[in-house]
């Protein structure tokens, strides 16, 4: 069955689309919901007429889309896993993972729409993710997969440093009031 779209519908298309549906599917999931119209002469019409407003909400999604890929492409995904002394991962670091982290940093972005090489990640380094925003823009995402030993060391490392210019202040503060 040939239907018009009345609004963005997953994995189906966008508001204005004529796409060809299952029957059952228009019937007892599309038209019930008011999600689509049946495609005939006089919902053209009603298309037409609304065409410049459907094609204002699609520019406003592209240039949305547009500044979400500066914010990805700037930021840079860390994610501090288990592993093994020769950099092999207790595990894999999958597109759910890369998903969860940027959720984390304020990004809504479904796992589906990021691409990871190899499907999974499986050792420490650096990678590089793909995330499809709309349309034919996509994002280039830098995932830097770290050990939890080497996270453990570093924050050991600072919290020392930490403590010696503590203990440095606390003796200057007893030599200034003893003088």
């Amino acid at each position: 069955m040939k239907v018009i779209l009345n609004q963005d519908v997953k994995y189906l298309g966008e508001e204005g689309d004529v796409k060809v549906v299952a029957n059952g599917y228009a019937r007892n999931y599309l038209f019930p919901r008011n999600f689509a119209l049946p495609y005939n002469d006089m919902t053209v019409a009603y298309f037409e007429g609304r065409k410049e407003e459907i094609e204002a909400r699609k520019a406003e999604k592209r240039r949305d889309a547009a500044s979400l890929k500066e914010k990805l492409e700037g930021f840079t995904v860390e994610l501090v896993m288990p592993a093994g002394p020769n950099g092999k991962l207790y595990g894999a670091v999958t597109n759910q993972t890369v998903a969860d982290e940027l959720q984390k940093n304020g990004f809504e972005i479904e796992r589906k729409r990021i691409e990871i090489p190899g499907l999974t990640i499986k050792t420490l380094g650096k990678y590089h993710a793909i995330v499809r925003l709309y349309e034919s823009a996509t994002a280039d995402v830098v995932v830097v997969v770290s050990s939890q030993e080497e996270s453990a060391r570093a924050t050991e490392v600072v919290s020392k440093k930490e403590k010696e210019v503590a203990q440095k202040k606390t003796e200057e503060a007893t030599e200034s009031t003893e003088e």
